[in-house]
C-alpha cells in the first residue's frame, strides 16, 4: 500500500511539475538522494558486515503564490531504507504545509524542531554511525507541530516550534522549541554562523544548545554545547532528571574535489566519540567517501566501531 502511494505521489509530482511550467504562480521541485555505504560495524562486541542506507529520501516540495505578498508552501518527504528486507520501505520524514509573506513563515505537520534546525551544517557525519544523536538528545521530528520563523533582520532570525501533547512522541506533554539564528547555516551568504535554542519538554527532554561553525579559506571549525534533562518518561510520568553537560567540536578542509573532516563529542556519564573520514566529490550531485568512527558509552568495557566506504547521489 506504501509503496503504491509513494509511486503515485511521484507520477503526480512529475506530472504537476510539468503543468507548472505553464503557470509562472506555481513551482515544484522532485528531489532525493542515495546514500549507502558498506561498513564493518564492531558492536557490543559483536562483529558485523553491512550494506546500508544512510537516511536516503525521496520527496517533492513546491511553493504557489497567492497574490503578491503571500505564497503557499509544502513538502511531502519519505526515508527510503534500501538495506530493509521488506518491500514496503518507505518511512515518514517532514510532511507540513505553510504560508509564506512580509510577516515570516508559517507551517503546520510533521517538521524537524528548531532546535534540531539551529545545528545548521556543524555535524560532519550527519546520517552516519557517528551522528551526534547517537550521544545528544534534541535531534527531534515530531509529527504533530505548528512552526513560525520570522523574516531575517541584518542576518538574524527566530524560530519557533509548538508540539501538541496528542502527539505520540511527546508523552501527552505539550513542548516548545525556540532558535535564535545568525548568519548562513550553510556557510555560503555568511563566514560565519551561530545560533541558540531551547526545548521545553519536546519528547521528555529540555535541551540548551549554542553552535557556532566558521569558514575560513577551506577550512571549516564548528562546535557545540549542550546541557540536557530528562523531565517525562514515555509514560508520561514527570522525572526529575540530573542535567548533564555535553560538547562538540568539527573540522573539515577542502583541497579540490577532496574534503577530509574530522569530529569528537562527548556527553557527561554517556560517552564520548570521534570520527575520521573524507568525501571524493565526483560531480555536483554524486560523491565517494569513506569513514571510520569509535564510540565509548560509559560502564562499558568495549567500544563500538564503525568503518565504512560509500556513494552517494542527489537529485
Amino acid at each position: 500500500m506504501m509503496n503504491a502511494f509513494c509511486k503515485t505521489l511521484l507520477a503526480s509530482a512529475l506530472a504537476t511539475a510539468t503543468l507548472a511550467s505553464a503557470n509562472a504562480a506555481e513551482s515544484l521541485t522532485v528531489y532525493g538522494k542515495l546514500n549507502v555505504t558498506a561498513q564493518s560495524n564492531d558492536v557490543a562486541d559483536e562483529s558485523e558486515t553491512t550494506i546500508q542506507s544512510n537516511a536516503s529520501r525521496l520527496g517533492a516540495k513546491g511553493s504557489f503564490e497567492l497574490s503578491s505578498s503571500l505564497e503557499a508552501f509544502y513538502t511531502i518527504e519519505y526515508e527510503v531504507d534500501t538495506g530493509d528486507d521488506a518491500k514496503e520501505n518507505f518511512k515518514a520524514r517532514n510532511q507540513f504545509v505553510g504560508l509564506k509573506g512580509n510577516f515570516g513563515a508559517f507551517s503546520v505537520g510533521r517538521n524537524d524542531t528548531m532546535l534540531k534546525q539551529s545545528q545548521g551544517k556543524i555535524d560532519q557525519f550527519n546520517d552516519l554511525s557517528a551522528d551526534l544523536k547517537n550521544l545528544f538528545k534534541g535531534e527531534n521530528r515530531i509529527e504533530q507541530t505548528a512552526t513560525y520563523l520570522t523574516p531575517t533582520f541584518n542576518g538574524f532570525k527566530v524560530g519557533v516550534t509548538y508540539a501538541a501533547e496528542a502527539a505520540k512522541s511527546q508523552y501527552a506533554q505539550d513542548g516548545f522549541s525556540v532558535a535564535a539564528m545568525y548568519g548562513d547555516a550553510k556557510l555560503k551568504k555568511s563566514p560565519i554562523y551561530a545560533s541558540i535554542a531551547y526545548d521545553s519538554d519536546v519528547k521528555g527532554y529540555e535541551v540548551v544548545r549554542a553552535t557556532v561553525q566558521g569558514k575560513i579559506a577551506g577550512l571549516k571549525l564548528g562546535g557545540m554545547y549542550q546541557q540536557q534533562e530528562e523531565t517525562y518518561s514515555k509514560t508520561g510520568e514527570a522525572v526529575n532528571g540530573d542535567s548533564k553537560t555535553g560538547y562538540l567540536f568539527s573540522a573539515a578542509y577542502t583541497i579540490d574535489a577532496v574534503v577530509l573532516k574530522a569530529q569528537f563529542q562527548d556527553m557527561e556519564d554517556k560517552g564520548d566519540s570521534w570520527s575520521i573520514g573524507g568525501d571524493y566529490k565526483l560531480g555536483k550531485p554524486t560523491k565517494l567517501f569513506a569513514f571510520y568512527s569509535s564510540r565509548s558509552y560509559e560502564g562499558e568495557e568495549n567500544d563500538d566501531k564503525f568503518f565504512g566506504v560509500g556513494l552517494e547521489h542527489k537529485f
